[in-house]
C-alpha cells in the first residue's frame, strides 16, 4: 500500500521481517503489509481499517506536546463475526459486519452491537452523525444533528438511537454517504439526495441554506451518478462514464475547479476531461480520484502531504500523484482520511473489481421462491416474499430497463421499468397460491404506509408495477381474486399528492398504447366484477375504483394522436338496471335510499357509453312528462286532454313564425309535458301521433337555418351555420332556437342542425379550439395554423399582419387596449387564441347566452353534460346512412309479402330502390323514418318492414304509403315495374309532409 499525507506511514504492522522504506521525494511511503485492506477510514482520534479475511484493526490518533499528531499501534477488533466495512467520524467508529450488525466502538475499542439496527447493508459517519443503509433499502440515522444531518426535521437535533428517515423509504438506494455536517443518499437509477449542513454550498442545491430533510438534488439529475464521497465542507460525486462533479467549499481547491471559490451547484471538473475515472474519495479538506489507467490525481488542501506532490500547496487543479512505477502492483483502490491518503495495491492477476448492483431487488428470486421445496426451506422463502413484497423500495428497484443504461434517465417523463419484464415474473409468480396469498399480505400491509409524496420520483414506480401485477391476477385467477388488492392500490394511488399523481400520468401516458389499454383494463375489470353484481355494493372503496380510472380518462384527454387512446375503452358497458338504481339515487336522494348515492351517474360520465347515457336521459324525459301529468291530474282533477299535453298549434305555410309566437307565451314549466302537435287544427291519428313531432322538427329546423330567416351567418361553403356578432338584444328568437334544440333531443327527434362542434362545445362548457375553426372555417383555420407552427419569425414579420380582423363583416381589434398590435413570432400563439376566442366566444356572447338559457329550460343540465360534445351532437342529428345493401338485408316482411324465396313485389321493389339517384334513396329513407339521417344509436337497430295494405280498388291506383313511428312501408302490389317505378318517386317528389299517408286514391 501506498501511503502519504499526517504521519502517514505510522501504526500498521508491517510484512514480517519487512522495514518501512524511506519515502520518496514527494513525500509517499510504499508499505508492505502482507495483506489486502480492503476499507479504510480515518477521522480526527482513530484510524480504522479492514483486511480482506474480515478482520479490522484501529489505530488510535493523538496529539502530541509538539502540537502534532501521531498514531498509536494498531488494534484488533474482537467480534464473533467478520466485519464488512469500517467508517470514522471525528471522534467515533463504526463497524458493520458480514452478518448485518452495526458495532460502535467505545473508548476502550470494544465493538458494542446497536441492538436496535439489524440487516444493515451499509454505513458512513460524518463528524459527529452516522448514516446506515439496510438490506431493505431503509436508511437510519443517529448522533448530532444540529444542521440537520439527521434528515429528521426540525423535531429532533440530536438522538443517541437510531431512527428510521420515512422519507426516503419508497426510494430504492445503493448508497449513503456523511461528510462533517452533510449526509447523501444515491437511488439505484442515480438520483442524489442531500441534507444537513449547507454553509458552503455542500448539498449541492443552489444555495448555503441547510436542509433537515432529504432534497433531491436536481443538478445531478440524469447524470448516471454512481457514487458518492464527503469531505468536511465539500462532496464530489463520480458518474458512470468516468465523470467527476464537486461542489461546497472551494477553500483550499478541493473541488479541481482552477478557483478557490465555493460552488453552490455540482460542477463537472473538466480538468479530468478525457481520464475516465473509476474511484473518488474526499479527504477533509482534499480529494483523490483514480482513473482506469490506474493514475491517482488529487487536488486540494496539501499542508500535510496528503496530496502527494511533495510540496505544501493548495493546488485547485486535479495533479497525477507521483507513484513508484519501478514496481509491479495495480492500485486497486484509494482512500482519503482526515490529512492522509492511501492507494492499495495488489498484483495484475488479483485485481477484481466489485460492480455496485442492488442487492435487495427480486427479479432473480421469483424462480426460487416458485420451485418445489421442503417446509423447512418455505419457511425461509416465506420470510423473504414478505420481507421483499413489504418493501416498497425493493419494488421499486426491481424490473428497471437495463437495455444501455435507460434507468438512469428516469425523471418526472420516464419511469425507467422495464414492464414486460415484470409481467413475465409475475406470471411465474401467480402460478403458486401460497407465494400469491404471501404477496398480496404483504403488499396489503404496505400499501396504507406509503408516503404521500416521495422524495424522488422513483419511489412511485411501485404503482406501474402493481398494475402488471394486477393485470397477470385478473388473467391467471379467479374473477374476484383481485379485487381487495384493486381497491388497497386505488386507496394509496390517491392518497398520493397532486404532483406526484401528475408524474404517474406522464409515465403512463409514455407507455405504449397496448400498455396503456392493458391498464385501463385492469381497472375496469376490477369495476365491472363490482358492479355487475346484485345488489350492487356502493362504498367509498369502489368510488376509489372509479376515480382512479377518471384519472387515467384525464391524462388521456390530454395525449396527441395517434397515442391516444379511444374515449371509448374506458367505458364500462353496465346493463340498464345499474342505471337505473343509479338514477333512482340522483332523482330521489335519501328518499330512495338513505346514506347511499349515485355511484356513476353525474359524477363518472366518462365510464358510461353513449347507449347508457341516452337511456338515463331518455328515462328522466318519460318520468318528468308522466310525473308532470300525474301533478295536473292531482291538483285538477280530470282536467281536458289538451291540459295534460304541451300542445303546439302550427300552420302548414308559416310553421316557424306559428311556433315562436307560441313559444313567446309559454311557461317554461310547460316545455316538459309530453309534446303534442296540431296542424291547421288537425289531431294526428293515432299511429301517426309521432310523425306530427317529426314533422314539426323537420319543418321548423330546415326553415330556421335557412338564409331567408337572417338569424344565422355561414361559412364559404355555406355547409355550416353559426350565431351573427349582430344581433339585437332584444332578438327572442335565439332563446326560443334553444328551447326548440331542447325539445327536439327531450322528444328523441333528430334535427336539421348544421352547427360546428364548437356549438356543443360551448353548452357543455367545453372551450372551442383552433380545430373548431378549421371545421367551420378551413381557409381561416389553416391559415392560422400556419402562423402558430408553420411560418417562422422573420416571415411572420414579412406578413405585416396586426391583431385587427374582419370577423362576420365586421372590422375587431383583437386587443382593444393596444389597437393596431402588430403581429409578431412571440405574440402568434396569442393572436391565434384571440381570433377563435373572438370567433366563438366574444362575438356571441350574449347571443349564446339566450340560446343556452333556453335548451336549459328543457333539458336538464346535469344529465346533459353526461356527453362529450360528439355525443350531443351525434344523438341531435344522428348520423348519415348510405348503406342501402344493409338496409335491403335487415328489411322485414309482414302478412303476403313473408315469403321464400322473396314474393314477386318484393323481388320487383328491390330492383325499382337500385335504379333510384342517391338523393331519390335518402328521400326514401326520410318517407320511411321521417328521418334525413338515421338516430345515432339505431345504426344497428334500424330496419324496415314492408307490409301490404289492404285498398278498396286497383292496387295501381294507389301511392305506397309509411308510418314513420314504425318504419313502416305499406307497398300496394303493383302490376308493372314501371308503374311501382312511377308511384314511389312522385310520393318521394311530393313528400314534403313526411308523414302523410300516401296511401289515398289519386
Amino acid at each position: 500500500m501506498f501511503s502519504w499525507g499526517e504521519d502517514s506511514q505510522s501504526g500498521f504492522r508491517l510484512k514480517d521481517g519487512s522495514d518501512t522504506a524511506p519515502p520518496t521525494a514527494e513525500g509517499l511511503h510504499h508499505l508492505q503489509l502482507g495483506y489486502h485492506i480492503t476499507a479504510l477510514s480515518a477521522g480526527r482520534t482513530v484510524l480504522a481499517f479492514l483486511k480482506s479475511n474480515g478482520n479490522a484493526f484501529i489505530i488510535p490518533i493523538t496529539e502530541s506536546p509538539a502540537g502534532s499528531r501521531v498514531r498509536g499501534k494498531q488494534k484488533f477488533v474482537k467480534f464473533k463475526d467478520k466485519i464488512k466495512t469500517v467508517s470514522c467520524g471525528d471522534d467515533t467508529i463504526t463497524l458493520l459486519s458480514k452478518g448485518g450488525q452495526v458495532l460502535c466502538v467505545d473508548r476502550q475499542l470494544v465493538p458494542r452491537p446497536m441492538q436496535t439496527l439489524c440487516a444493515v447493508s451499509q454505513v458512513a459517519c460524518g463528524s459527529h452523525h452516522s448514516v446506515a443503509l439496510t438490506k431493505g433499502g431503509q436508511v437510519y440515522t443517529w448522533g448530532q444533528g444540529s444542521r440537520g444531518q439527521l434528515g429528521l426535521g426540525e423535531r429532533d437535533p440530536s438522538t443517541k438511537y437510531p431512527q428510521h428517515l420515512n422519507s426516503l423509504s419508497a426510494v430504492p438506494l445503493v448508497q449513503v454517504a456523511a461528510g462533517g455536517g452533510q449526509s447523501f443518499a444515491l437511488s439505484v437509477s442515480g438520483a442524489v439526495f442531500s441534507w444537513g449542513s449547507n454553509h458552503c454550498g455542500q448539498l449541492g442545491l443552489g444555495d448555503t441554506t441547510d436542509r433537515h430533510t432529504p432534497t433531491p438534488v436536481h443538478c445531478l439529475n440524469l447524470k448516471k451518478t454512481t457514487h458518492i464521497s464527503c469531505g468536511k465542507a465539500h462532496t464530489a460525486t463520480l458518474t458512470k462514464d468516468g465523470g467527476v462533479f464537486t461542489f461546497g467549499s472551494g477553500e483550499y481547491g478541493q473541488l479541481g475547479h482552477n478557483s478557490f471559490r465555493d460552488e453552490l451547484r455540482p460542477r463537472l471538473v473538466a480538468e479530468l476531461w478525457g481520464a475516465k475515472v473509476t474511484k473518488i474519495a474526499c479527504g477533509r479538506h482534499h480529494t483523490l480520484v483514480l482513473t482506469d489507467s490506474k493514475r491517482v490525481y488529487s487536488f486540494g488542501c496539501g499542508e500535510q502531504g496528503q496530496l502527494g506532490h511533495g510540496e505544501e500547496s493548495h493546488p485547485s487543479v486535479p495533479l497525477p500523484v507521483q507513484l513508484p512505477q519501478d514496481t509491479n502492483d495495480v492500485i486497486k483502490n484509494i482512500f482519503a482520511g482526515e490529512n492522509c491518503s492511501f492507494a492499495v495495491c495488489t498484483s495484475n492477476e488479483d485485481v477484481q473489481e466489485e460492480a455496485n448492483t442492488v442487492t435487495y431487488c427480486f427479479d432473480h428470486m421469483i424462480d426460487k421462491w416458485t420451485a418445489d421445496c421442503d417446509s423447512k426451506t418455505w419457511k425461509q422463502m416465506k420470510q423473504e416474499i414478505r420481507r421483499m413484497f413489504s418493501s416498497a423500495s425493493c419494488l421499486n428497484a426491481s424490473f428497471l430497463q437495463k437495455s444501455k443504461d435507460e434507468h438512469f434517465q428516469t425523471s418526472p417523463k420516464y419511469c425507467g421499468l422495464n414492464l414486460p419484464l415484470a409481467q413475465l415474473a409475475f406470471q411465474k409468480l401467480v402460478t403458486k397460491d401460497n407465494v400469491f396469498a404471501e404477496v398480496e399480505g404483504a403488499l396489503l400491509n404496505l400499501l396504507p404506509s406509503l408516503d404521500k409524496q416521495p422524495v424522488g420520483v422513483e419511489g412511485l414506480r411501485i404503482f406501474l408495477i402493481l398494475n402488471e401485477l394486477l393485470h397477470v391476477i385478473q388473467n391467471h385467477k379467479p374473477p374476484l381474486k383481485s379485487i381487495k388488492l384493486a381497491k388497497a392500490i386505488a386507496a394509496a394511488i390517491l392518497n398520493l399528492s397532486a404532483g406526484s399523481l401528475q408524474v404517474i400520468g406522464d409515465w403512463w401516458s409514455s407507455l405504449p398504447s397496448s400498455t396503456m389499454s392493458k391498464h385501463v383494463e385492469v381497472w375496469k375489470h376490477a369495476l365491472s366484477g363490482i358492479l355487475s353484481n346484485d345488489p350492487v355494493h356502493r362504498s367509498s372503496e369502489v368510488k376509489n375504483l372509479l376515480l382512479v380510472l377518471q384519472l387515467m380518462y384525464n391524462v388521456n384527454r390530454g395525449i396527441a394522436e395517434p397515442q391516444k387512446m379511444p374515449e371509448s375503452e374506458f367505458c364500462l358497458f353496465l346493463k340498464n338496471p345499474f342505471y337505473l338504481e343509479d338514477w333512482n339515487l340522483w332523482r330521489f336522494g335519501s328518499l330512495y335510499k338513505k346514506n347511499t348515492e349515485p355511484l356513476v351517474l353525474c359524477s363518472f360520465p366518462s365510464v358510461m357509453d353513449l347507449e347508457s347515457k341516452k337511456f338515463v336521459f331518455d328515462l328522466n324525459a318519460q318520468f318528468t312528462k308522466v310525473n308532470d301529468v300525474t301533478r295536473i291530474i292531482r291538483e285538477f282533477g280530470f282536467p281536458m286532454p289538451q291540459d295534460l299535453l304541451f300542445v303546439v298549434e302550427v300552420r302548414r305555410g308559416s310553421v316557424l313564425k306559428d311556433a315562436f309566437e307560441h313559444l313567446a307565451f309559454t311557461n317554461p314549466s310547460d316545455y316538459k309535458a309530453p309534446l303534442m302537435v296540431y296542424y291547421d287544427g288537425n289531431l294526428p291519428y293515432w299511429d301517426d301521433f309521432y310523425g306530427y313531432v317529426k314533422d314539426f322538427f323537420y319543418e321548423v329546423f330546415h326553415e330556421m337555418v335557412s338564409a331567408e330567416t337572417g338569424m344565422f351567418m355561414y361559412n364559404d361553403s355555406k355547409t355550416l351555420a353559426w350565431f351573427p356578432s349582430k344581433a339585437a338584444p332584444e332578438d327572442q328568437r335565439y332563446l326560443h332556437f334553444g328551447v326548440l334544440c331542447g325539445l327536439a333531443l327531450y322528444n328523441k327527434c333528430i334535427i336539421h342542425l348544421p352547427f360546428p362542434l364548437a356549438m356543443f362545445k360551448k353548452l357543455l362548457g367545453v372551450k372551442p379550439s383552433l380545430g373548431d375553426m378549421m371545421e367551420f372555417s378551413p381557409c381561416v383555420g389553416e391559415s392560422l395554423k400556419n402562423i402558430l407552427e408553420e411560418y417562422t419569425d422573420d416571415e411572420i414579420e414579412i406578413l405585416n399582419m396586426d391583431f385587427s380582423i374582419n370577423w362576420d363583416g365586421t372590422n375587431v381589434d383583437l386587443d382593444p387596449h393596444n389597437p393596431e398590435k402588430p403581429l409578431t413570432g412571440q405574440n402568434r400563439k396569442e393572436y391565434v387564441e384571440a381570433y377563435v376566442n373572438h370567433a366563438f366566444n366574444t362575438s356571441v356572447e350574449g347571443v349564446f347566452q339566450k340560446f343556452k338559457r333556453g335548451f336549459f329550460q328543457v333539458c336538464d343540465q346535469n344529465l346533459v353534460k353526461l356527453f362529450r360534445p360528439r355525443e350531443l351532437q351525434d344523438v341531435l342529428v344522428g348520423k348519415d346512412f348510405n348503406d342501402w345493401a344493409r338496409l335491403k338485408q335487415v328489411t322485414v316482411y309482414e302478412g303476403e309479402y313473408d315469403t321464400t324465396p322473396l314474393h314477386p313485389t318484393i323481388q320487383m321493389f328491390w330492383e325499382v330502390f337500385d335504379d333510384l339517384t342517391e338523393v331519390q334513396k335518402k328521400a326514401f329513407l326520410c318517407f320511411v323514418t321521417g328521418f334525413e339521417r338515421v338516430p345515432i344509436l339505431d345504426l344497428e337497430k334500424f330496419k324496415m318492414k314492408i307490409k301490404h295494405p289492404e285498398v278498396q280498388g286497383p292496387p295501381d291506383q294507389f301511392y305506397p304509403k309509411a308510418h314513420t313511428c314504425y318504419s313502416d312501408l305499406m307497398l300496394p302490389l303493383y302490376s308493372t315495374k314501371e308503374i311501382m317505378h312511377t308511384r314511389l318517386t312522385e310520393a318521394l317528389s311530393s313528400n314534403k309532409i313526411i308523414f302523410k299517408e300516401a296511401g289515398a286514391e289519386l
